[in-house]
């Protein structure tokens, strides 16, 4: 009998935190045209002249400090997932990883899938929200690649899965073991996209950023919106944990260079909450499905040393889904589930 192949993605990470790797890892991913939106001879300049030679060495020092006897967080977990899932799904199943970019590339996860002769494959970019520059950029790539295929099996994708139950109910508990009720206030903070990428989401040209609530409410109008999917999730979220609506805030954060991002930022608002007296911050980041660096920094480190400063007392990370049981069930979900 033919297996059924799933490819398991993710974003991806440097082979190591030396300055060489992370530079070649900020070249592939930033070189995307999905993810820096704007002409390719502008893109070449920016990226190759300006921000892989300066921010390298500064990424590879970040890096250094979230590394650990397992390598990269995001790897190991990702990796662990993999292995879970196929145990979870069992012999009549292959599943494969693949990193968007770097190592290993999805080229030779779906090349590990043609050779086993699988009759089908579900591809599962391992991004909660849909966005062109995460899973958008996924699916044109997969597509680039079994294009070129004398034989194509079934092909189907997971699009999103934002406000799935089963995800959902993870991250509540997760974040239920820190005692929301004992902080002043919970932010939901996601990775930030260009407004010009959500601008462009729209393609009735007519919802995007014309009112200041178009994201609050996930309708027919913004289904496919990034940031109404960030905030659909963290509705979910707070329901399951009764935390009202006055008590916690939607952000974003990881911007890059001076266009308009979507906002409110993550930074600016612990600076307002701090001065406003807020003392203890309970934050979450449902964008990411097991932890990485910025969660673990960006968050874990950086954002808690900047609201100390400003007078706080504590940033407190939830955990990501990371290897849980739990999640792996949702994973074999998907893997099995009809189209989403």
């Amino acid at each position: 009998m033919s297996k059924k192949g799933i490819l398991l993605v993710n974003l991806g990470t440097p082979d190591s935190p030396a300055v060489g790797d992370v530079r070649r890892y900020l070249d592939e991913f930033l070189m995307d045209g999905r993810v820096i939106d704007i002409p390719r001879p502008n893109r070449l300049m920016l990226v190759k002249g300006i921000i892989v030679p300066f921010r390298g060495p500064k990424s590879a020092k970040t890096y250094k400090k979230i590394w650990n006897e397992n390598g990269s967080p995001l790897m190991y977990y990702t990796r662990r997932m993999q292995r879970m899932v196929q145990e979870e799904l069992g012999d009549n199943y292959c599943v494969e990883l693949g990193m968007r970019y770097q190592n290993p590339s999805i080229e030779s996860a779906l090349e590990k899938l043609r050779a086993e002769g699988v009759k089908s494959i579900r591809v599962i970019a391992l991004f909660p929200q849909y966005a062109s520059a995460t899973t958008g950029s996924v699916h044109q790539k997969v597509m680039e690649i079994v294009s070129k295929w004398q034989t194509i099996p079934n092909l189907t994708f997971v699009n999103s899965f934002h406000n799935n139950s089963g995800m959902i109910r993870i991250f509540a508990e997760n974040g239920r073991k820190h005692q929301p009720e004992s902080y002043d206030h919970i932010l939901f903070s996601f990775h930030g996209l260009p407004q010009r990428q959500l601008i462009k989401a729209d393609d009735s040209g007519q919802h995007c950023l014309k009112s200041p609530d178009c994201c609050m409410e996930l309708t027919h109008s913004n289904k496919f919106c990034y940031s109404a999917q960030c905030y659909d999730t963290a509705r979910l979220i707070a329901k399951a944990l009764d935390i009202p609506a006055h008590k916690y805030t939607v952000t974003f954060q990881s911007r890059l260079g001076k266009s308009e991002w979507a906002k409110p930022y993550t930074s600016d608002t612990i600076h307002d909450l701090a001065v406003k007296g807020v003392k203890k911050l309970l934050v979450f980041s449902p964008a990411f499905v097991a932890d990485c660096l910025e969660t673990i920094y960006e968050i874990g480190e950086e954002y808690d040393e900047d609201f100390k400063e400003l007078g706080g007392e504590k940033v407190q990370l939830v955990e990501s889904l990371n290897d849980k049981p739990e999640w792996i069930r949702v994973l074999a979900e998907l893997s099995t589930t009809p189209s989403v």
